[in-house]
Protein backbone atom coordinates (compact mmCIF):
# COMPACT_ATOMS: atom_id res chain seq x y z
CA UNK A 1 0.00 0.00 0.00
CA UNK A 2 1.60 3.08 -1.10
CA UNK A 3 0.58 6.28 1.22
CA UNK A 4 3.33 8.92 0.10
CA UNK A 5 1.89 11.90 -1.19
CA UNK A 6 0.34 11.66 -4.32
CA UNK A 7 1.57 12.69 -7.77
CA UNK A 8 -1.30 13.51 -8.80
CA UNK A 9 -5.29 13.81 -8.40
CA UNK A 10 -6.14 13.07 -11.95
CA UNK A 11 -7.19 8.81 -12.38
CA UNK A 12 -5.85 9.04 -16.09
CA UNK A 13 -2.69 10.80 -15.59
CA UNK A 14 -1.83 9.03 -12.76
CA UNK A 15 -1.94 5.66 -15.22
CA UNK A 16 0.57 7.61 -17.43
CA UNK A 17 2.85 8.54 -14.95
CA UNK A 18 3.48 4.95 -13.59
CA UNK A 19 6.95 3.44 -13.30
CA UNK A 20 7.86 2.00 -16.33
CA UNK A 21 7.45 -1.95 -14.89
CA UNK A 22 4.35 -1.32 -13.57
CA UNK A 23 2.35 0.95 -16.20
CA UNK A 24 1.33 -1.68 -18.70
CA UNK A 25 -0.07 -3.68 -15.46
CA UNK A 26 -1.97 -0.67 -14.25
CA UNK A 27 -3.57 -0.07 -17.31
CA UNK A 28 -4.31 -3.87 -17.75
CA UNK A 29 -5.90 -4.32 -14.32
CA UNK A 30 -7.79 -1.02 -14.28
CA UNK A 31 -9.24 -2.47 -17.98
CA UNK A 32 -10.26 -5.43 -15.75
CA UNK A 33 -11.71 -3.73 -12.83
CA UNK A 34 -14.08 -1.38 -14.57
CA UNK A 35 -15.32 -4.10 -17.10
CA UNK A 36 -16.22 -6.80 -13.90
CA UNK A 37 -17.50 -3.93 -12.00
CA UNK A 38 -18.85 -0.77 -14.10
CA UNK A 39 -20.29 0.96 -11.33
CA UNK A 40 -17.06 1.31 -8.67
CA UNK A 41 -16.00 5.29 -9.02
CA UNK A 42 -11.90 6.26 -9.25
CA UNK A 43 -10.49 8.67 -7.49
CA UNK A 44 -6.52 9.21 -6.48
CA UNK A 45 -6.08 8.54 -2.22
CA UNK A 46 -2.38 8.78 -1.02
CA UNK A 47 -0.73 7.97 -4.37
CA UNK A 48 -2.91 4.84 -5.05
CA UNK A 49 -5.27 4.71 -8.27
CA UNK A 50 -8.56 3.76 -5.78
CA UNK A 51 -11.86 2.65 -6.64
CA UNK A 52 -15.18 2.79 -4.26
CA UNK A 53 -18.53 2.13 -4.25
CA UNK A 54 -20.46 2.92 -0.58
CA UNK A 55 -16.71 3.08 0.62
CA UNK A 56 -13.13 2.46 -0.74
CA UNK A 57 -13.01 -1.31 -2.07
CA UNK A 58 -9.33 -1.62 -3.87
CA UNK A 59 -6.65 0.57 -4.84
CA UNK A 60 -3.91 0.22 -7.14
CA UNK A 61 -0.32 1.08 -6.21
CA UNK A 62 2.21 1.33 -9.00
CA UNK A 63 5.70 0.58 -7.67
CA UNK A 64 8.48 0.87 -9.63
CA UNK A 65 9.29 -3.30 -9.75
CA UNK A 66 5.84 -4.47 -9.11
CA UNK A 67 2.02 -3.36 -8.56
CA UNK A 68 0.09 -3.70 -5.59
CA UNK A 69 -3.70 -4.27 -5.31
CA UNK A 70 -5.10 -3.45 -1.97
CA UNK A 71 -8.77 -5.07 -0.71
CA UNK A 72 -9.58 -2.21 2.14
CA UNK A 73 -11.50 -4.89 3.80
CA UNK A 74 -9.17 -7.80 2.60
CA UNK A 75 -9.44 -9.52 6.05
CA UNK A 76 -13.41 -10.10 5.14
CA UNK A 77 -12.89 -11.85 2.20
CA UNK A 78 -13.03 -15.28 1.13
CA UNK A 79 -9.89 -16.43 -0.76
CA UNK A 80 -9.37 -20.04 -1.61
CA UNK A 81 -7.16 -19.51 -4.36
CA UNK A 82 -4.35 -17.72 -2.21
CA UNK A 83 -4.22 -14.58 -3.94
CA UNK A 84 -3.69 -12.63 -1.12
CA UNK A 85 0.18 -12.03 0.29
CA UNK A 86 1.26 -13.88 3.40
CA UNK A 87 0.56 -11.72 6.52
CA UNK A 88 -0.86 -8.63 5.89
CA UNK A 89 -1.43 -5.22 7.14
CA UNK A 90 -1.08 -6.22 11.24
CA UNK A 91 -3.04 -3.55 12.33
CA UNK A 92 -6.01 -3.20 9.27
CA UNK A 93 -8.42 -5.32 7.52
CA UNK A 94 -6.13 -4.42 4.52
CA UNK A 95 -5.43 -7.61 2.46
CA UNK A 96 -2.84 -7.12 -0.46
CA UNK A 97 -1.51 -8.50 -3.64
CA UNK A 98 1.87 -7.96 -5.60
CA UNK A 99 1.92 -9.02 -9.28
CA UNK A 100 4.70 -8.30 -11.67
CA UNK A 101 2.89 -10.23 -14.53
CA UNK A 102 -0.78 -10.52 -14.97
CA UNK A 103 -0.32 -13.50 -17.30
CA UNK A 104 -0.16 -16.25 -14.95
CA UNK A 105 -2.83 -14.87 -12.45
CA UNK A 106 -5.85 -16.80 -11.86
CA UNK A 107 -7.82 -13.88 -13.90
CA UNK A 108 -11.33 -16.04 -12.18
CA UNK A 109 -10.61 -15.80 -9.04
CA UNK A 110 -9.60 -12.10 -9.04
CA UNK A 111 -12.50 -10.99 -10.24
CA UNK A 112 -14.62 -13.67 -8.15
CA UNK A 113 -12.18 -11.62 -5.59
CA UNK A 114 -13.40 -8.05 -6.88
CA UNK A 115 -17.16 -8.86 -6.74
CA UNK A 116 -16.80 -10.06 -3.01
CA UNK A 117 -15.39 -7.14 -1.97
CA UNK A 118 -18.22 -5.06 -3.90
CA UNK A 119 -21.28 -7.31 -2.08
CA UNK A 120 -19.53 -6.90 1.28
CA UNK A 121 -19.07 -3.22 0.64
CA UNK A 122 -22.77 -2.50 -0.64
CA UNK A 123 -24.35 -4.07 2.78
CA UNK A 124 -24.61 -1.39 4.82
CA UNK A 125 -26.34 -4.02 7.50
CA UNK A 126 -22.12 -5.44 7.62
CA UNK A 127 -19.95 -3.00 9.53
CA UNK A 128 -16.00 -3.25 9.20
CA UNK A 129 -14.50 -5.34 11.16
CA UNK A 130 -12.68 -3.52 14.28
CA UNK A 131 -9.30 -2.12 13.58
CA UNK A 132 -6.69 -4.19 15.66
CA UNK A 133 -5.44 -1.90 18.24
CA UNK A 134 -1.17 -1.25 17.41
CA UNK A 135 1.09 -0.78 20.35
CA UNK A 136 3.03 2.49 20.33
CA UNK A 137 5.63 3.35 18.39
CA UNK A 138 8.63 4.48 21.10
CA UNK A 139 10.24 7.56 20.94
CA UNK A 140 13.92 7.09 20.40
CA UNK A 141 15.86 8.56 22.94
CA UNK A 142 17.91 10.86 20.78
CA UNK A 143 14.91 12.99 19.43
CA UNK A 144 13.16 12.81 22.59
CA UNK A 145 16.65 14.85 23.79
CA UNK A 146 16.27 17.03 21.12
CA UNK A 147 12.50 18.04 21.86
CA UNK A 148 13.88 18.85 25.39
CA UNK A 149 15.93 21.57 24.05
CA UNK A 150 14.37 25.03 25.14
CA UNK A 151 14.88 26.21 20.94
CA UNK A 152 12.98 23.25 19.81
CA UNK A 153 10.10 24.00 22.28
CA UNK A 154 7.46 24.52 19.76
CA UNK A 155 8.34 21.58 17.87
CA UNK A 156 7.95 20.14 20.79
CA UNK A 157 4.38 21.25 21.49
CA UNK A 158 3.13 20.55 17.55
CA UNK A 159 4.25 17.02 17.93
CA UNK A 160 2.35 16.40 21.25
CA UNK A 161 -0.67 17.94 19.70
CA UNK A 162 0.15 15.59 16.85
CA UNK A 163 -2.82 12.54 16.57
CA UNK A 164 -1.07 9.51 17.28
CA UNK A 165 -1.49 8.33 13.80
CA UNK A 166 0.80 11.43 12.38
CA UNK A 167 3.37 11.52 15.59
CA UNK A 168 3.98 7.85 14.43
CA UNK A 169 4.82 8.60 11.06
CA UNK A 170 7.85 11.19 12.44
CA UNK A 171 8.92 8.06 15.19
CA UNK A 172 9.11 5.54 12.17
CA UNK A 173 10.81 7.60 9.60
CA UNK A 174 13.76 8.50 12.31
CA UNK A 175 13.81 5.60 13.70
CA UNK A 176 14.74 3.12 10.35
CA UNK A 177 17.57 5.28 9.83
CA UNK A 178 21.07 4.11 10.18
CA UNK A 179 23.84 5.86 9.16
CA UNK A 180 24.52 9.12 11.69
CA UNK A 181 24.28 11.26 8.59
CA UNK A 182 21.03 10.08 8.17
CA UNK A 183 19.75 10.37 11.08
CA UNK A 184 20.92 13.78 11.69
CA UNK A 185 19.51 14.71 8.18
CA UNK A 186 15.86 13.52 9.03
CA UNK A 187 15.94 14.98 12.66
CA UNK A 188 16.97 18.59 11.04
CA UNK A 189 13.67 18.00 8.58
CA UNK A 190 11.34 16.90 11.61
CA UNK A 191 12.58 19.72 13.58
CA UNK A 192 11.95 21.73 10.78
CA UNK A 193 8.89 20.41 10.00
CA UNK A 194 6.98 20.59 13.40
CA UNK A 195 8.21 23.80 14.13
CA UNK A 196 5.95 25.23 10.99
CA UNK A 197 3.43 23.04 12.15
CA UNK A 198 4.30 20.00 9.49
CA UNK A 199 2.50 16.57 9.73
CA UNK A 200 5.25 14.24 8.42
CA UNK A 201 3.91 14.33 4.82
CA UNK A 202 3.95 17.94 4.27
CA UNK A 203 7.64 18.15 5.83
CA UNK A 204 8.96 19.25 2.41
CA UNK A 205 6.49 21.36 2.05
CA UNK A 206 8.48 23.45 4.55
CA UNK A 207 10.85 26.11 3.36
CA UNK A 208 13.75 25.67 1.81
CA UNK A 209 15.29 28.42 4.11
CA UNK A 210 13.70 27.09 7.00
CA UNK A 211 15.28 23.55 6.72
CA UNK A 212 18.75 25.25 5.94
CA UNK A 213 18.96 26.55 9.83
CA UNK A 214 18.34 23.55 11.00
CA UNK A 215 20.55 21.60 9.12
CA UNK A 216 23.33 24.15 10.59
CA UNK A 217 22.50 23.45 14.08
CA UNK A 218 22.40 19.87 13.50
CA UNK A 219 25.87 19.56 11.86
CA UNK A 220 26.23 19.20 15.64
CA UNK A 221 23.74 16.99 17.54
CA UNK A 222 24.94 17.45 20.60
CA UNK A 223 24.47 21.20 21.01
CA UNK A 224 21.44 21.50 19.36
CA UNK A 225 20.02 18.31 21.64
CA UNK A 226 21.31 19.61 25.14
CA UNK A 227 20.30 22.89 24.89
CA UNK A 228 18.21 23.05 27.82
Amino acid sequence: MDCSRARTKDPGQWLQTCPDFSQPLAEQLHEWILTWEPDLTESIKWNMLCYSGRKLVCGMSACKKHLGLTFFRGTELPDPSKLFNEGGEKNTNIRSIRLTMLDGINRGALRELLHAAVELDSDPMLPPLPKVKRQPWPVPDFFKKALAGKRNRVAAENFRALAPTYQREYLVWLTIAKLPETRARRLAETLAALTAGRKWTQRKLVPRSSASAKRTTIGEISVLVGDD
